[in-house]
């Protein structure tokens, strides 16, 4: 297995986030995500709670699932309202390498949890929010336990997408709080140790910007999975390509803003 996860280096990484992906064909798709080179598969694991959706999306056997299907690295961000130690642990179980926490809703166990999962469980170990938290409390999370910080722009999933586009809404105050994140992580000395991630927006015209403000991974899944006429196909080279378009977009920004160990000095 490919370690990368918390490992910064001079070219931006692909998560694979699977929301838009066909269930049916689902490891089929990921055969495909992984033969067009993302890095990651990152699922959004739900309790229904967190995020009221009725019924939830992504869980553990999806994860299951894509186990079966790859040798990559998979991310569980949880969207639950503080998830337990036993969470954790089955998470494991099931093959998760990296388990990223909810900022709004761990509260105190936050700092518990990231310590858990690294010395018990010895895993990788990360912390998110949505835009509308204040990037203040990510601060005490420049930490050397904590392997990457993920920003997740608004999305009114209310609203039925347009074919092809992303129900993600990008706001200046995300562009903001990406590049307040970055000076943080630099402040605290972990610009090569932890990673920054923008979760929801992007697309291979906006990437650059996001490079530019110290982004070191890209959360991508309707660019990846969707087309003008909806969900891509495994088989017919439609989800390499797509994979391989974002790719080139951010290696073309990598190229030019960033070393090995962060982004270039200006």
């Amino acid at each position: 297995m490919v370690d990368t996860i918390g490992k910064v280096s001079q070219k931006c990484k692909i998560a694979a986030g699977l929301f838009w992906a066909d269930y049916s064909v689902l490891g089929a798709q990921v055969k495909d995500l992984e033969e067009g080179g993302v890095d990651w598969f990152h699922i959004e694991v739900r309790d229904g709670k967190y995020m009221d959706f009725g019924m939830p999306r992504g869980g553990f056997d999806i994860i299951e699932g894509v186990r079966k299907s790859t040798d990559l690295e998979i991310e569980a961000q949880l969207q639950m309202i503080r998830p337990s130690f036993d969470v954790f642990q089955q998470l494991k179980d099931i093959g998760v390498n990296l388990i990223t926490l909810p900022l709004e809703t761990m509260d105190e166990l936050t700092m518990q949890a990231i310590t858990f999962i690294k010395e018990k469980l010895e895993l990788k170990a990360g912390v998110w929010a949505w835009q509308g938290c204040p990037v203040t409390a990510f601060e005490q999370y420049i930490h050397e336990y904590v392997d990457i910080i993920e920003f997740e722009c608004r999305a009114p999933f209310w609203v039925k997408p347009k074919a092809g586009a992303s129900p993600h809404k990008l706001d200046q105050i995300v562009y903001d709080s990406v590049g307040t994140l970055h000076q943080m992580i630099v402040e605290g000395g972990m610009e090569d140790r932890i990673e920054l991630m923008e979760d929801g927006g992007l697309n291979a015209k906006n990437v650059g910007d996001f490079v530019e403000l110290g982004m070191t991974v890209g959360e991508f899944s309707s660019p990846l999975l969707k087309g003008p006429n909806g969900k891509l196909e495994p088989g017919t080279g439609d989800i390499p390509a797509a994979v391989q378009k974002l790719r080139a977009s951010l290696d073309e920004a990598s190229a030019q803003l960033r070393g090995e160990s962060g982004l270039n000095k200006t």
